[in-house]
Parts: structure tokens; sequence; C-alpha cells
């Protein structure tokens, strides 16, 4: 099952009463499993002849308290917005604990990753080089192989991928930095988004590898490290087969030692996975208030696709319990589980066999510790609801506040101001 049999156990039996306290609906987080799979992630390059360092995607769930716990592990964090700069600084990020990579970037966005204890500045474009406002000590470019590789369906294939640096300009990116005066040089790239395949991460490092020989004969420059990006995918449906963790860090192993011992060195290894890191390990919680029967059956809920907007937006599969209730145990049904917004696609579950769902259930909407509450938005004036943190000594903290209407109201709270053109 998408939700672990660990989790499940934890969090299941003190539901009812997390629920009755703090209202829902709600994003809840599980630290223990967090911090299994961060371990998990680290021992399978440990064997590595060069340094490992994750760079956790902020984007995935961009809250401090989680990122905390990230950062207690020695990971850092790849950021893609000032303020996601911001919040890794706010617990205490600097420096090349930093990994900022952005698209269509300003000045002034690189202005913010370079101030407040600095960042690595990993580019998306060589255009982007007349925006830097100094000289950088350390340089990194994100590589766009263009037809020499396929991506997969969320990110799409590299040719029409807006992301990275062309094979034809990648040697000549290099070699503006190096002659502007750069002397340290990463390499970074990311093709896929929630890949299971092993096999393509192996490649996606032996690409790398292959560029870094390449680059550094024309050049003459050393790469301190290789970025092969995160990607890595989860198991959303019962059925998917998981990422085999082990096959990769052995694959990945290899590739890196043989390129030590060809070279005698070989660059670090970093990675930037979000989703496999807090995917998993995060459900929403909402309760069921209505229920509809016309042409299907529809369950009403009291969260919306302003919580959760995979399913709406990509048609995405999320498993879903009803506490206390069974499809080995209980009546079944087969329903659409729905939010209240002006949107069709506004739907959990599509004609989704659930055991049946009576007024004031309690349904665990999994896999939502990435892209969930982070990608929320306030289209009907929906607000994004709370998320709270199920804590390694069995207690549950609330972590962020669900928003309220003046909350949403405080953008039009300012002091009135106007431009006349004509003077």
């Amino acid at each position: 099952m998408p939700m672990s049999e660990a989790f499940t156990k934890r969090l299941f039996p003190i539901l009812p009463g997390v629920a009755e306290h703090f209202g829902t609906p709600f994003h809840i987080y599980d630290e223990t499993g967090i911090r299994e799979t961060a371990l998990s992630l680290k021992s399978q390059f440990s064997r590595l002849p060069v340094n490992f360092k994750e760079f956790f995607a902020v984007k995935a769930l961009p809250n401090p308290h989680v990122m905390a716990i990230i950062q207690d592990l020695g990971f850092g964090f790849d950021c893609s917005s000032v303020p996601e700069l911001a919040l890794s600084r706010r617990i205490g990020a600097r420096g090349e604990q930093i990994m900022f990579t952005s698209n269509n970037t300003t000045r002034e966005d690189f202005e913010a990753a370079i101030a407040g204890g600095g960042s690595i500045l990993n580019l998306d474009d060589i255009s982007l080089i007349d925006k830097l406002p100094i000289v950088p000590e350390l340089i990194s470019f994100r590589y766009n192989p263009g037809p020499q590789r396929s991506g997969n369906e969320i990110i799409g294939n590299p040719v029409e991928a807006k992301y990275g640096v062309s094979s034809d300009q990648i040697e000549e990116a290099y070699r503006i930095m190096r002659d502007t005066g750069v002397r340290r040089f990463g390499l970074h790239t990311m093709l896929v988004s929630n890949e299971r395949n092993y096999t393509y991460m192996v490649e996606t490092v032996h690409m790398l590898l292959e560029m870094v020989e390449t680059l550094s004969r024309r050049l003459g420059i050393d790469f301190e490290f290789i970025n092969m990006g995160g990607g890595l995918g989860i198991c959303y449906h019962p059925d998917d087969t998981p990422l085999n963790l082990s096959a990769m860090g052995e694959g990945i192993t290899e590739q890196i030692a043989q390129y030590r011992e060809k070279h005698g060195t070989a660059p670090d290894l970093y990675m930037e996975s979000g989703r496999y890191m807090t995917g998993p390990h995060g459900v929403l919680v909402t309760r069921a208030i209505n229920r509809k029967n016309i042409y299907r059956k529809y369950v009403g809920v009291d969260s919306c696709m302003s919580a959760l907007m995979r399913p709406g937006m990509y048609g995405a599969y999320h498993h879903i319990d009803v506490l206390g209730k069974s499809l080995q145990t209980d009546p079944a049904e087969t329903v659409d589980v729905v939010g209240s917004l002006c949107e069709n696609i506004d739907k959990f579950a599509v004609q989704r066999k659930l055991p049946e769902i009576d007024i004031g259930d309690l349904l665990i909407i999994q896999d939502t510790g990435a892209h969930g509450h982070a990608m929320g938005f306030n289209y009907n004036a929906k607000l994004r609801p709370q998320e709270l943190l199920l804590k390694a000594d069995g207690t549950v903290e609330r972590i962020r506040r669900a928003e309220t209407m003046e909350d949403y109201f405080a953008t039009l709270d300012f002091k009135p101001e106007s431009l006349n053109p004509d003077g």
C-alpha cells in the first residue's frame, strides 16, 4: 500500500482525537518516516568513493519545521525562488548548503541568492550569465541533453522542455565563466519526475560523467560535483512497483568508481529529491460532509482541490482509506470523492470502490507529503488547510495554521496609490 504499515499504526489509532482537537481538514506528516527515508537514501551511497549530499527540493514541502528535520540529517536545500531561499535561511542554511536553481531568473533573484550568506548558483541558460551581479567563486549549469535522452510525462521530452542549457551551448557557457574568472565548477541536470525505473537514474549519472570528461578535457577545468537532480518516484497506487533504491545506489556507485579509476579523481555526487523524501509520509485528512446520488454517487468532503490539486491537474491517483472501515469487512460502493469548488475536476477520486461512507467519516487521502499543500491555491476564495506534524515522540504539533479570511484579504489592505499616465 502507498501508506506504510508503520505510519498507519502510528497515526490511525490517534486520528479521531487529533481530528477532534485540531479540526479537519489537515495535512499531517510523519517525522519518523521522513527520518527513516533520509537515512536509507544516505546509506545507499555510503560506498561512494566521493562525497554524497542531498539537497531537499523545498518546492515539495516548504515548511520550516519539516525542513529542520531534514537539515538535522545533514542535507541541504534546493531552492527555485527568493521565498524558498528565505525559508532555508530561516532555519540556518547558508552558502553551499543551498542550491539555487531557477528559470526565467532576474538579476534581483541572483542578488538575493548571493546575499544573506550566499548559495550555489545553478544557471538554467547561457543568457543568464549577463544577469549575474558578481563573478561567483563556484558556478553550475543545468544541462538539457535534448534528443539524446527521453524524459517522462511529467517533465516532458527534453527537446520540448523549457529547462536547461542545450548540448551546443554547454561548452561555451563554461568557457565564458572560466574566462571571466570562475575556478570552481559543477554540472546539473533534471530530466524526469516521479520516475521509478532506477536504470534511468544510473544512465543520467553516466551521461553527466561523460559530459564532465569532455568539458574538462576541452576547457582544462575540474568539476567539483555532478548533480543528478531529483525525480525519484514513489508508489501512489497499491499496484505500483517501487523504485529499487539499492540497485540504483549500486549502479551509480559503480559508475563513479569506474570514472575515478580511469581519471584518478571524480566529482562529488549531489541529488535534489523532494517527493521521495516526504511524499509517502504525509496524508490529507478530511471529513465526509455530504452525499449526493444522481447519475453517480458522490461523497462530498470538507476539503477541496485547493488543498490537493494533483488529482484534478494530472488525473493523479491518491489512495484513500476510510478510518475504521475496510473493503475486506464492510459493504462497498463506487463513488466520486469531491470538494466544493465550482470546477468539475475538483475530485480526489473518480469512480473509486470504497467502503460505504457515512456523514462524519474520516477519509485519509495518502501520499500528500510532497506537492500537496505546496501547490495550494485560493480559487473560489477557498482557504488552504493547516499542517500538522506527528513527531517521533508520538505527540502531534500544529506546524502551520489554516488560512483565514483575514489572510485572504490582507493583500487588499494597503495605502491607495494611483498613476495618471497623462500627467
